[in-house]
């Protein structure tokens, strides 16, 4: 029988190689990416049967990635492994897109049992958050009233906000630069930003970046 298939998607080299050869020997680890357009990309291309992904990737973070992974390869298993201890997040997404969260500094053999667990059709969550998860479901959903960003709008604030400029921004998205310029004050209409230090503080509020 063949292994599992494997996706690695994290910006920091040392965690991906310490990942392959933890998962190597009961998994096929088939490739890796440090950016979410990256991917998006070979995830298409690849076809795995579970992709591991950090949220603060750079260009696409994870939260953007995962929502359209999960509309490109919905027979694909998305796996969190982040380093964000914060259970509202965790809620939402296995809500959404996630079958497993785990935090990076949960113990190697969860990681294992989390992927196995998936590929059986069923959805982990790291001991280190079940309890506060528990508590979280016991409350009943929460109604968010913020207005919600469009997804190119996310996109060119993502960008804007890791300090790329307009004409950068441009060319990662294939538009022109007027149009992430347009994007770019939309939101600070709308959102009432009056700077690019409130855009910078807008976007992390938004969790696009760290």
């Amino acid at each position: 029988m063949p292994k599992p298939r494997i996706l690695l998607a994290d910006d920091h080299t040392l965690i991906v190689e310490a990942f392959t050869k933890l998962l190597e020997p009961q998994f096929q680890v088939v490739g890796s990416a440090a950016d979410g357009r990256a991917l998006l990309q070979k995830a298409s291309d690849l076809r795995p049967d579970v992709i591991l992904l950090d949220l603060s990737m750079p260009v696409l973070n994870g939260f953007e990635a995962g929502e359209r992974l999960k509309k490109l390869l919905p027979n694909t298993k998305l796996v969190v492994l982040t380093m964000t201890e914060d259970v509202d997040v965790a809620a939402e997404l296995l809500d959404t897109w996630a079958s497993a969260f785990l935090l990076k500094k949960s113990a190697s053999e969860e990681l294992v049992r989390a992927i196995q667990q998936v590929l059986k059709g069923k959805v982990f969550l790291t001991s280190h958050m079940a309890r506060a998860m528990e508590d979280k479901f016991a409350q009943g959903p929460r109604i968010s009233r913020e207005r919600a960003l469009t997804s190119r709008q996310r996109e060119v604030l993502q960008l804007l906000a890791e300090g790329r400029t307009m004409k950068e921004a441009a060319h990662v998205l294939n538009v022109t630069p007027r149009t992430v310029a347009f994007h770019k004050y939309k939101i600070m209409e709308e959102f009432e930003l009056k700077t690019n230090s409130d855009l910078l503080r807008f976007a992390m509020k938004q969790r696009l970046i760290p």
